[in-house]
């Protein structure tokens, strides 16, 4: 039956999975959109991928909140369990797409990319960012964009990308450097013109983990405002001690969001684009969850973000942060409401 047949697929891929994250990464790179592929031959592994992200799922209540984080242990085997869903340089028919990537394994899913407005329908580079939409809170289309931190020869795209999706806040959760670079700083000190879009810095606040600008950007003849958010406490390759100051950013991020005239996506970036921003978009998520449903499900907002861009939240570690966070945040919510 059809049902033993998804059985015996998530059974293979559990099987699969179960190696080292050497080889987790290894065997999950191929994998392509959850979308529908123009292909003819699906592989099991495939099918069993695209099931898992699709169909998986474990809503926590309060109490399972605060079990579960204290129990890294079946964290960390469930986070090993979900599918990476990288994609294979293959799938993005792109001349020579990797001088604006970062990294050059970190891709953005074909299906999902943004797509940049182009004067030549025949120059695919200039419409190209290594950027995903992100579905938020209850699949709203098109919530988040989840980039890469700018490089030189990326920088106009950005603002390009800016201007064009009428995004009303930038969340950077990266230094510019941290041994090596994560980041070109893409910003002007008072006034830049890049390409076709210029920005303007109206006001700098500095608050003790995060610094934000207040930004108007023109384009031809029309001007819009822009919240640029940077948060510099996040340490490379680790986690934050705390997880009050990433709620503390949240809240001012949607603040700014709400509040904002522009109604396009919130544009998040770290270095790669997918394991701290994957941290800040799933804890945003979840904290709307919590707030209108009582419960959250972790398992399946990580899923669902892999299936719009391979690798969000890269580490075991970071999938703890994001269940520590969330506790955090309901802890919070029940005093606030007297629960």
């Amino acid at each position: 039956t059809i049902k033993h047949r998804k059985e015996e697929e998530l059974g293979l891929m559990t099987a699969v999975l179960r190696g080292s994250n050497v080889s987790l990464v290894l065997d999950m790179s191929a994998l392509g959109s959850v979308e529908p592929l123009n292909v003819a031959v699906v592989t099991p592994r495939e099918a069993a991928a695209r099931e898992y992200l699709l169909c998986a799922g474990r809503p926590l209540t309060r109490l399972q909140l605060q079990d579960v984080v204290n129990n890294t242990h079946k964290l960390h085997a469930e986070f090993a369990e979900i599918p990476m869903n990288f994609i294979d340089p293959k799938e993005l028919d792109i001349p020579n797409h990797g001088t604006k990537n970062r990294y050059k394994t970190i891709l953005p899913n074909p299906h999902s990319r943004v797509i940049l407005k182009s004067k030549s329908c025949n120059d695919l580079l200039s419409s190209y960012i290594n950027a995903n939409y992100i579905r938020g809170y209850l699949g709203h289309e098109k919530a988040f964009i989840a980039t890469q931190g700018p490089m030189v020869n990326t920088v106009n795209d950005f603002w390009q990308m800016a201007w064009q999706e009428e995004s009303p806040v930038i969340v950077m959760i990266t230094k510019l450097k941290e041994k090596n670079e994560k980041c070109v700083l893409y910003w002007p000190e008072k006034r830049g013109i890049y390409g076709k879009v210029e920005v303007l810095v109206n006001s700098i606040r500095e608050c003790e983990h995060y610094t934000t600008r207040s930004l108007t950007l023109k384009c031809g003849n029309q001007t819009r405002m822009l919240q640029h958010y940077w948060y510099t406490s996040w340490p490379d390759h680790k986690t934050p001690d705390s997880a009050m100051p990433l709620l503390q950013l949240m809240a001012d991020v949607e603040t700014d969001r709400r509040s904002s005239a522009a109604m396009g996506p919130v544009i998040v970036h770290c270095s790669a684009g997918i394991g701290r921003t994957g941290c800040f978009i799933a804890t945003t998520i979840g904290c709307q969850q919590l707030q209108l449903e009582g419960v959250v499900d972790v398992l399946s907002i990580t899923c669902r973000l892999r299936a719009d861009r391979g690798g969000m939240i890269q580490t075991g570690e970071q999938y703890e942060f994001v269940h520590h966070a969330l506790s955090l945040y309901e802890t919070r919510l029940s005093a606030e409401t007297g629960q």
